[in-house]
Parts: structure tokens; sequence; C-alpha cells
């Protein structure tokens, strides 16, 4: 598998869809449903047991999707991710053992920062493109503005409480190439099946272009 870029994969969609998938049959229709909105960029955190089965049957099942694992917080993690086929990788945070583990891989990882010395610290190890997590508790706006200058060459992707309501604001923001958000494919819709109304919604968060 060839690697990508990560900073083209944050350009090719205004919102990642950050996904908990607790079923397996659910990956393969959410994925098609998500593509068909047009957000074609998905995160499938590993938070339940089937997250890596549910990677596997999306790179399968739907090409046009582009699939990466979240929540890697271990070195094993990474290794498990590449052998699901992951094209990506998320983490919420960085530390030398993951930094490490991102090299053994071909996919680019997106690692968390929530600090400014967690910032300098990642781009010592040579990532430009950032996750600022939580957003919310991290700062916000508030602070994306505040590191946009001393860290001019640094992009991010702020994930955790963003909502459809205030992505746009985060969008608009010079050092921010998209968001992560939950809200398109939420657990009611996922446990009802509705597959139209996950494309609705990712129709929806599509038009929220910086």
């Amino acid at each position: 598998m060839s690697t990508m870029n990560i900073r083209d994969i944050m350009k090719m969609a205004p919102v990642i869809p950050v996904l908990i998938i607790d079923k397996l049959e659910h990956a393969v229709p959410l994925a098609q449903a998500l593509c068909a909105g047009g957000l074609k960029v998905l995160e499938v955190t590993m938070r339940t047991p089937v997250a890596l089965a549910a990677v596997e049957a999306m790179r399968k099942a739907v090409p046009d999707a582009i699939v990466g694992v979240g929540t890697l917080t271990r070195p094993a993690d990474f290794t498990d991710a590449a052998q699901a086929g992951a094209q990506f990788g998320v983490s919420p945070g960085l530390t030398p053992e993951l930094a490490a583990a991102a090299h053994t891989v071909s996919f680019p990882l997106l690692p968390g920062i929530m600090t400014p010395t967690e910032l300098i610290a990642a781009r010592l190890q040579g990532f430009t493109a950032l996750k600022l997590f939580p957003a919310m508790q991290a700062g916000g706006i508030g602070m994306l503005k505040a590191l946009a200058s001393p860290f001019s060459d640094v992009v991010f992707c702020p994930t955790g409480g963003i909502t459809r309501e205030t992505a746009p604001d985060f969008l608009a923001l010079s050092n921010v190439l998209c968001v992560g958000g939950s809200w398109v494919a939420p657990a009611k819709l996922l446990d009802k099946g509705d597959w139209q109304g996950i494309t609705a919604l990712a129709q929806e968060a599509c038009s929220l272009r910086r």
C-alpha cells in the first residue's frame, strides 16, 4: 500500500467522520452512506471489539473510501491497523514510542496535541499536520488562533466537542484544513439502520467548505 500524504487526506473533505462501530454489519452500509454523501475520509476508532474488522470490511467493499484507524494509543495498535488495511492513523496524543511506531508502517499519522509544548514535541518528531484534541477543552477557536502565528507551518484537524453548528467557525481559520466530528453518524441513526439519514448528514457536512 502506497503512503498517502496526511495533508492531502485532510483536504479531501471538510469533515472527517469519527466512527464508533459496535456492530460489524453496520460497517459497509455506513461507509457506503457516508461516501454517497461526499465524505470519503473515514476514521474508525479502536474503541470497540469489531473496529479492526470493520476497517477491513470497509476497505474491501467500499474502494472509494479512505479508511483510517483512530485512537492509536500503543505501538502494537499501529501493527494491527496496518494489518487491517488502514490508510491513515489518528492518535489522541503523541509519545516517543508512538512516533517511532508510526515510522514502522506505511500509512501516515495524524497525531493529537493539546498544548504548545506538545505541538513543539510533535514538530520535532516531524509532524506538522496535527489533531487538536480534545478541541473544545483545549481552548477551541481561541487556541487555534493563538497557535497560528508562532507555528505558521502547522495545520490542524480539531476534534472533540465540535458540532454542525460550530464547525463553520473552525473551518474559517487559516490553519484548519478539516474538523473531526461524530455528528454525521449518530448512534440513533446507526441503530435504526437509517443510511439515507446518514447520507443526508454527510451531504450537509460536505457543504461546509473552507
